[in-house]
């Protein structure tokens, strides 16, 4: 025949639409028009698939060749084509007999050898042919990162010659080895960290409840220390969450997706990254810092050094739990469920009010406002890091207790969340805050009585009570207590510094 489909997938963000790449052949002069908005790198699959398909043993058709990739309004981009547009050219011109084209879908790029080499994004187009019936083939390269999924129904070859072999059914392709559950690598342990025990403990209550933590302190203090302990403190990814952060890692790298199978992302940019490597961006649009920590942790360090637009282009995706980028040939959105947590020193010179601190109140303040005040409210907790007292250091062999004994706790108190609202307390929205997070008559106006004089907002007021539904759950009690307000209070560090500033400056 001289007319052949054959299917493949594109990749626009996490999604993975479906392509049909239409081939045919006819008289004329010997030429091949490729059509169906290609990107530069789709335009010389012409040159890839000629050598490969030369290559491997087969003749390329002296005819003119019409290459149609639909739909013609989705933009397609790499060198993920070049295998299902060999196989239906191969079939356009009758050199491959099979019947099967409709079952099986294709994603791989061709070196000139006709051999196959993997391409990004291949979790998501595996799961989205599988979910439609079909058997996708991929280049061995993609198996490591499709034996994470769990469903059969991808076959790994290496070259264009296993997948013609196989599809005349004189060779069978092989299934990608299935992935075993690897437990979490030991990593530092929350009892390395001498004293700091009210650090600790709002490490306990950020992981219980998936909230947003702010530390505050000289430098040397431990809060980078702090901060990378949280990981351990988290329970592992389940099955959907390792798949959906898997889908997003392997359209940047595929190389780690095995070692980093059901932990969760600690992504810690530096404080020089561009507002395009925080949220994503390009042409078409890749994933940026905020996708790549999804289900995970993002540390920024240093907080008040990075740019202020870019610490404001997080408040949406904080609250959203996604983000949506717009560009002129795509607008792709990329899922962003992360936990901030960000370190800071109190002023320019690292240190408070005091011999070590040689700046004056002007110039701290000014070293604050480069954090928006809609951004600092993001932070469900801040907290004050000092330097550990005297006589502490020579106490250093006495050992708190370790994370996988705080882990214990706080897996107990995500499972009385997800059994009281099937969520964690930081994505409660405003109907559920009123359900769930109810309070006494005297508590609440004690409460408001408090707000008001630290002048605090609306949005913090309901991250107190949240924080505070947190600490209730933590210590098994059904109810939010005056106390347990009194301790999400004390984790407002940064409201107390701001007014402390505004009071020597009045």
């Amino acid at each position: 025949m001289s007319l052949s489909v054959v299917y493949t997938r594109a990749a626009i963000g996490v999604k993975a639409p479906l392509i049909s790449v239409e081939v045919h052949l006819s008289n004329g002069l010997p030429g091949l028009t490729l059509v169906g908005l290609p990107e530069t790198t789709v335009k010389e699959a012409r040159d890839r698939v000629r050598s490969a398909i030369i290559n491997s043993g087969y003749t390329f058709p002296a005819k003119k060749i019409t290459i149609n990739l639909a739909p013609a309004d989705l933009p397609k981009e790499g060198g993920r084509y070049d295998l299902p547009i060999a196989i239906a050219l191969l079939a356009a011109s009758e050199q491959l007999n099979t019947s099967r084209l409709g079952s099986y879908e294709f994603i791989g790029e061709l070196a000139l050898t006709g051999a196959l080499r993997g391409v990004p994004g291949a979790i998501s187009g595996a799961l989205e042919a599988i979910r439609a019936g079909r058997e996708i083939i991929l280049a061995n390269e993609n198996s490591a990162e499709v034996s994470l999924i769990a469903e059969k129904g991808c076959l790994i070859a290496g070259h264009l010659q296993e997948v013609c072999a196989h599809l005349e059914g004189r060779h069978r392709l092989s299934e990608p080895e299935e992935t075993e559950d690897i437990p979490p690598e030991s990593t530092d342990d929350l009892s390395d960290i001498i004293g700091q025990e009210q650090g600790k403990r709002a490490l306990e209550i950020t992981a219980a409840g998936g909230h947003n933590l702010l530390l505050i302190g000289p430098p040397g203090t431990g809060k980078t220390m702090l901060a990378s302990r949280l990981n351990g403190l988290l329970p592992p990814l389940n099955n959907h969450e390792a798949l959906e952060s898997a889908a997003i890692v392997s359209l940047v790298s595929s190389v780690s997706l095995q070692k980093q199978w059901r932990r969760r992302p600690f992504r810690s940019p530096h404080h020089s990254a561009s507002l395009t490597a925080m949220v994503g961006g390009g042409s078409i649009p890749g994933p940026g810092e905020i996708s790549l920590a999804h289900n995970g942790i993002l540390f920024l360090d240093e907080l008040p050094e990075f740019e202020r637009r870019v610490l404001d282009a997080l408040r949406e995706p904080i609250e959203s739990g996604e983000i949506h980028i717009s560009r002129t040939r795509a607008k792709i959105s990329y899922p962003a469920q992360f936990q901030l947590v960000a370190a800071m020193n109190p002023s320019p010179s690292g240190h408070y009010q005091g011999n070590h601190n040689r700046c004056t109140p002007e110039q701290t303040l000014r070293y604050l406002g480069k954090l928006s005040g809609p951004f600092l409210d993001r932070f469900d907790l801040s907290l004050e890091i000092p330097l550990p007292p005297p006589g502490l250091l020579s106490q250093s062999s006495i050992r708190g207790e370790s994370s996988v004994t705080v882990r214990d706790r706080v897996i107990a108190a995500q499972a009385r969340q997800y059994r009281r609202q099937n969520k964690l307390n930081a994505r409660l929205d405003n109907a559920e805050i009123r359900q769930f997070c109810q309070l006494k008559a005297e508590d609440a106006t004690w409460l408001e009585e408090t707000l008001t004089r630290f002048g605090l907002s609306i949005r913090a007021w309901q991250r107190l009570l949240k924080v505070a539904r947190t600490i209730a759950d933590v210590e098994s009690s059904h109810a939010i207590e005056r106390q347990h307000l009194q301790e999400a209070l004390s984790y407002r560090a940064i409201d107390r510094l701001l007014l402390h500033l505004q009071k020597l400056l009045a």
